[in-house]
């Protein structure tokens, strides 16, 4: 059924009538996308604002133009429009999880599955998260010790092939060469400079860490690229514009609903991603975080946790903190 703002409105207040949640809850004010930017124009851009666009899809807008979520059909929105409601209630993801069971035990169990409805729980981790992937998130964010942190996985994958095709000194790669070998240490930090790189492998991933850009241009690294690497990951810091993207591919695609994101918009208790979308297994694996780690404090940290979870991302924390990671030299180049 089309939603429209009236039939909208009625399935709000039948909501609202049948729990004492919502006792204070009112609808928030709806209309097209004409008359939300004359509601911004006009000083009225905080709290939540619905937009119905014409194929009664609704779009729940918190601030100028900050989309936090897109929903289809009447019972979405209602959820939605708890979601946001329990939000204002408790502070804590495991409270907001208790007060979606008390309205209704299905949506408890959707927002606990992080995903659409129907969806499952992501399995517990079982560990302390910062034991994995996440501890690098903290020293990354300050672009320790390098702004760019990229992964490869496929058939037979190798991250010294993968470092000489991003323009590696040959030399360095062959002697293997280590980090400690290259820069020392400040206060507990690599003083890596800009014109080097370190290399692994983790798990099935090999990585490869750098600052700012690589000697060899992409087109010429896809050009030589093994067709053994299905999948990349990239993620980049730049702590001095607060700029933190996450960046999926698959066999040559890329994985997302609306380009490359920042993880500064990640906002613990709401799902990142667009609901039954592509990276709707993120949205699962973040709320399993949230869920199982209400001690993290740091949403980087959780959401971190979170690629390690899903994707089995890792860094080698001991070789890179002590120096002992492969790294090279960036191969100088004529002109």
């Amino acid at each position: 059924m089309q939603i429209t703002e009236d039939a909208l409105r009625q399935a709000w207040h039948r909501l609202a009538a049948g729990t004492d949640l919502l006792d204070d809850a009112m609808l928030p004010p709806t209309g097209t996308y004409e008359q939300y930017e004359a509601h911004v124009q006009g000083g009225g851009g905080a709290g939540l604002y619905l937009v119905l666009e014409e194929d009664g899809t609704v779009c729940g807008f918190s601030g100028p133009y900050d989309e936090v979520f897109v929903a289809r059909g009447l019972d979405e929105a209602l959820y939605c429009l708890a979601e946001e409601a329990v939000r204002g209630l408790d502070g804590t993801v495991t409270g907001q999880a208790a007060l979606m069971d008390r309205m209704d035990a299905d949506w408890g169990r959707r927002f606990r599955g992080g995903g659409p409805d129907g969806t499952e729980p992501a399995p517990p981790c079982g560990h302390d998260p910062l034991e994995g992937f996440a501890w690098i998130a903290g020293p990354w964010r300050e672009q320790a010790p390098y702004t760019n942190i990229e992964f490869f996985r496929g058939g037979n994958v190798s991250a010294e092939r993968i470092a000489l095709l991003y323009g590696a000194d040959p030399e360095h790669v062959a002697a293997g060469t280590r980090l400690a070998d290259l820069t020392g240490a400040t206060r507990g930090y690599w003083d890596t400079g800009w014109d080097s790189c370190c290399f692994g492998q983790a798990g099935d991933w090999a990585f490869l860490m750098y600052h700012e850009t690589a000697p060899v241009p992409p087109a010429a690294r896809e050009a030589f690229a093994p067709p053994a690497v299905t999948e990349t990951v990239r993620l980049s810091a730049c702590s001095a514009k607060a700029i933190y993207t996450f960046d999926y591919t698959r066999d040559g695609r890329r994985v997302d609903d609306d380009g490359i994101i920042e993880l500064i918009y990640y906002d613990r208790g709401r799902t990142p991603y667009v609901r039954g979308g592509r990276l709707d297994f993120l949205n699962r694996a973040v709320r399993r975080a949230e869920l199982d780690h209400p001690e993290v404090t740091d949403e980087f940290e959780l959401y971190f946790h979170a690629l390690e979870t899903s994707l089995g991302l890792g860094l080698p924390r001991k070789a890179i903190e002590e120096g002992t990671v492969r790294a090279a030299r960036w191969a100088r180049r004529d002109g």
